[in-house]
């Protein structure tokens, strides 16, 4: 399993970057979490989105989905010119009603599959929901966020632990035990840390929940682009006990055994 980081900031990106996003390689599957601003520009220096298998969007806060917009145009003109292309299946919370009613009239493009209409299964003692995309499962598990968020472990040729934006839960260090790699977001520094009411972890409750879980290795994302990142990142360390990566555009992760197969520089202020 090869992750890719298209995008990582929030709720708005530093010059020349882009909000979350970030492309998932397992066997022949290509699947991309999170669609936010930048992100389809990104994508596209990798694959051509006509090579996605599955896109797959946590919440509906925009710097999550977004480019959901200029997806569905590039998309839709596709297959107005290939009539054997399908519609890219698209897995999203239900919920706000306004949101999704919004992305599911975009039938041209996506086959939208909401992530509560997914069967159920048990997951480390958890009810999830489960969506399998060819040789990759993904395991849906509740956040805490203001808006129906979902946390995922994905499955395939290793497995990652994808938080999401949520606040500390209880459950998630279970949910992810054992993960060859956690992707957590690191939104509030220490000094902030009231601002994790509003549903996001500290870097360094990013880092807790990583040991807590067992995972291999932390990459940490999500970032608020005024932080120093030498800041959100020694605060991670602190928790997780160890080095972390922090999450770039272009940084390429082989998941299973761990290596950083790409890892650009970023200008930390």
């Amino acid at each position: 399993m090869k992750l890719t980081v298209l995008g990582c900031w929030a709720p708005y990106p530093r010059a020349g970057g882009a909000c979350s996003g970030y492309l998932v390689q397992a066997g022949s599957q290509n699947i991309l979490i999170e669609c936010g601003n930048g992100v389809m520009s990104n994508l596209q220096k990798y694959i051509d989105f006509r090579s996605l298998d599955a896109v797959v969007v946590s919440h509906l806060h925009p710097d999550h989905y977004m480019d959901l917009f200029c997806l569905r145009h590039a998309v839709s003109g596709a297959r107005r010119t290939d009539s054997s292309m399908g519609p890219l299946p698209l897995y999203l919370p239900g919920e706000p009603e306004k949101a999704f009613g919004e992305i599911s009239r975009f039938t041209d493009a996506f086959d939208i599959r909401p992530v509560e209409a997914l069967p159920q299964v048990r997951h480390n003692s958890l009810e999830v929901f489960q969506a399998v995309i060819g040789e990759v499962s993904i395991s849906f598990i509740q956040a805490d966020h203001p808006l129906k968020t979902f946390a995922m472990v994905i499955s395939g040729e290793g497995r990652l632990f994808y938080s999401a934006d949520t606040k500390w839960c209880a459950h998630l260090p279970g949910a992810a035990a054992g993960v060859d790699l956690a992707l957590c977001e690191a939104s509030v520094i220490e000094k902030d840390r009231e601002y994790t009411s509003v549903g996001h972890l500290t870097a360094k409750q990013a880092g807790e929940l990583a040991r807590e879980a067992g995972a291999g290795q932390l990459v940490i994302t999500h970032f608020w682009p005024e932080y120093s990142l030498d800041t959100i990142i020694k605060e991670a360390e602190n928790g997780f006990g160890g080095a972390v990566t922090a999450a770039v555009e272009g940084l390429q992760i082989q998941v299973e055994p761990f290596a950083l197969l790409h890892a650009p520089g970023c200008k930390k202020v």
